[in-house]
C-alpha cells in the first residue's frame, strides 16, 4: 500500500508497467469536472470510476472489507475526507465466500489492523495483498478509483 499526496503521484510511476500511462492521465485531466461513471482510459487494462456521494459509517464499509487479484486500486481523493481500514490479506484468516472473478473481488471478515485518514488531495495504492474497507466518515466525498490490470 502506498499513501501520498497527489502533487507526489509521479513519483510512483515505475511500481507497474501501467502506472506511467494512468498517471500521465491522472496529472493531464481536470478531475474535479468529471462526471461520475466508468472512463477506459486504456481499455480494460486502465480505467477511471469516478464517485461522489456520501461516506459512510464503519459497520457498513467493514462489511466490504475487500481486496482485488486482477486490478490495482489507485484512489484519489479529490473532495471531503474518509477513513479508511486496512489489513494485508496475508494476515486475513476469515474470507467471506468465494473469490469472484466477474467483480474481481474477495472479502474478508478480518477486522483491519490499523486506520487512516485521506483528505482531498491524497491517494493510496491498493495492491492484491490491501485488503481494504473505504469511505468511512461523514459527509460528502468526491473520488477517483484509478483501475489497473496487474498482469
Amino acid at each position: 500500500m502506498v499513501i501520498d499526496k497527489l502533487s507526489e503521484i509521479t513519483k510512483y510511476a515505475n511500481l507497474h508497467p501501467r502506472f506511467a500511462k494512468a498517471m500521465d492521465y491522472i496529472v493531464t485531466t481536470h478531475l474535479m469536472s468529471l462526471e461520475p461513471g466508468t472512463i477506459l482510459v486504456d481499455g480494460e487494462d486502465i480505467k477511471a470510476i469516478v464517485m461522489e456521494g456520501n461516506c459512510v459509517p464503519a459497520e457498513e464499509s467493514l462489511a466490504g472489507f475487500e481486496c482485488h487479484n486482477t486490478y490495482i486500486d489507485i484512489q484519489i481523493v479529490l473532495k471531503g475526507k474518509e477513513t479508511v481500514g486496512w489489513r494485508a490479506r496475508s494476515n486475513c484468516s476469515q474470507p467471506k465466500g468465494e473469490y469472484s472473478v466477474e467483480k474481481d473481488v474477495m472479502f474478508y471478515a478480518d477486522a483491519p489492523s490499523l486506520f487512516f485518514e485521506l483528505q482531498a488531495g491524497m491517494f493510496s495504492i491498493y495492491f492484491p495483498n490491501d485488503v481494504h474497507a473505504p469511505m468511512i466518515g461523514e459527509g460528502p466525498i468526491k473520488k477517483v478509483v484509478m483501475k489497473l490490470r496487474v498482469h
